[in-house]
């Protein structure tokens, strides 16, 4: 089987497969389209043997009603966007893409890491394929069940339609002896660990109707945070990174937490870069776009100095209710001892350099179970497993995100392109089915 989360399985419907001829073979090519609320960013990349490498590069500006707290509220806008984008990128490149793998982000993206404990009736026959996927199945069904009362209690008893969108085996015990293929082992427990991330299908039917009016085949619709985990932990089969990943966007931040090399699970919640200009927008009663330019203009010091202060008043008083968050998401991951001292960060919100300094130099950790002070840092293109950039444009910790759905693009055409026939390829496939 997988060890913990090496070899990562995409768990997306099949009315959301496509592209299956001749995956996985060195000169095909994939899009990333990371479609964010203040930018859409399209990566076209090349396999190579078993890596990618990007050979064009796209970006385009979203408008203020375009996203809503990092889900689409404006398709036909949305699609314009990814347009320019993917048009910038293919002109680069000098091809025509159409395999994509999209990301899904937004406060209703709710992916955990689910515990399930069977006691079998015959402790003394051997685990077949067949009874391993009874048990990752009624994982699955614990996990959607779960992931739905929590959209209904947030959503104030409304009722909600929801898919599966990633799942990844985290680790399995048979009577406390972990295992990474449990078929053939006898034993009475077994408790399974299993990532999974659900998503509203009103969201997954924007992405697939814009993925429709773009003329693009999905490969696979990936949770943002699932993503940028996938970017930095690879697969080698004796790692064991463990880190908080944190991608703060225009409208969200989402956070994973990555434990020995297997992702415990992801949180998001609704603030971004956005909410830290409407502050200013609001306090200095300027419009958002003169509030965007003074946020920005106080990282490269070209801000006016006598409004100097009330920015950075403003911008206090936001950043306090973002590391509120920030402790609130992690302290849900109650199942872990302690948190992982190390603290990568990407997206464009995570540019700001107050929000940065909050992290690297106050105690806000002291409250949560963290072993010593965190260390804090941005995650780099050349970090990302399995990628190379080509075309000398992704520079910084912006582009991660967009880098982590081809990630998930090479996983699933790995496992599409694999041996059908052993019994780590029939458990991925259980995952994905």
């Amino acid at each position: 089987m997988l060890d913990k989360i090496k070899t990562i399985s995409q768990s997306v419907s099949s009315s959301i497969i496509a592209h299956k001829s001749k995956v996985g073979k060195t000169g095909e090519y994939i899009l990333g389209l990371d479609i964010g609320t203040e930018n859409v960013k399209a990566l076209i990349a090349q396999v190579k043997d078993d890596q990618l490498e990007i050979i064009g590069v796209g970006r385009a500006h979203q408008q203020l009603t375009d996203m809503q707290a990092g889900a689409i509220a404006d398709i036909a806008a949305v699609v314009g966007n990814c347009d320019k984008a993917l048009n910038q990128a293919e002109q680069q490149s000098g091809v025509s893409v159409r395999t994509a793998v999209i990301g899904i982000a937004g406060e209703l993206v709710k992916g955990t890491t689910t515990t399930v404990r069977c006691s079998r009736k015959n402790p003394n026959k051997p685990l077949d394929i067949d009874e391993v996927e009874q048990i990752i199945k009624l994982v699955q069904d614990r996990a959607q069940t779960k992931a739905k009362q929590q959209l209904v209690w947030e959503l104030g008893g409304k009722e909600v339609e929801i898919r599966l969108v990633n799942s990844a085996l985290v680790n399995i015990d048979i009577d406390g002896y972990k295992v990474t293929n449990p078929v053939g082992f006898q034993g009475k427990e077994v408790v399974v660990q299993l990532y999974t991330a659900f998503a509203p299908m009103i969201h997954i039917g924007a992405l697939e109707r814009t993925a429709q009016e773009l003329d693009l085949d999905l490969l696979a619709v990936a949770a943002e945070p699932f993503a940028v985990a996938r970017s930095v932990i690879g697969d080698d089969p004796n790692a064991s990174m463990s880190a908080v990943l944190m991608d703060v966007g225009g409208g969200t931040t989402d956070v994973a937490v990555i434990n020995e090399g297997g992702v415990q699970g992801t949180k998001m919640f609704g603030i971004g870069g956005r909410a830290y200009t409407r502050a200013i927008e609001r306090d200095l009663g300027v419009d958002f776009l003169q509030a965007e330019a003074l946020k920005l203009s106080l990282g490269t010091h070209k801000a006016p100095p006598q409004k100097v202060p009330a920015i950075e008043k403003a911008l206090d008083k936001t950043l306090d209710v973002w590391i509120s968050g920030v402790e609130l998401a992690l302290g849900e991951f109650t199942q872990l001892d302690h948190l992982p001292n190390r603290l990568l960060l990407c997206g464009g919100g995570s540019s700001l350099d107050m929000l940065m300094n909050e992290l690297e130099e106050t105690n806000w950790y002291r409250g949560l179970p963290f072993t010593r002070k965190p260390v804090v840092q941005h995650i780099q293109p050349e970090q990302v497993v399995g990628i190379v950039d080509k075309t000398g444009s992704v520079t910084d910790h912006t582009f991660i995100t967009a880098m982590g759905l081809l990630r998930v693009g090479l996983d699933t055409l790995n496992q599409d392109n694999s041996n059908v026939g052993s019994i780590r390829e029939k458990i991925d496939r259980m995952l994905r089915a």
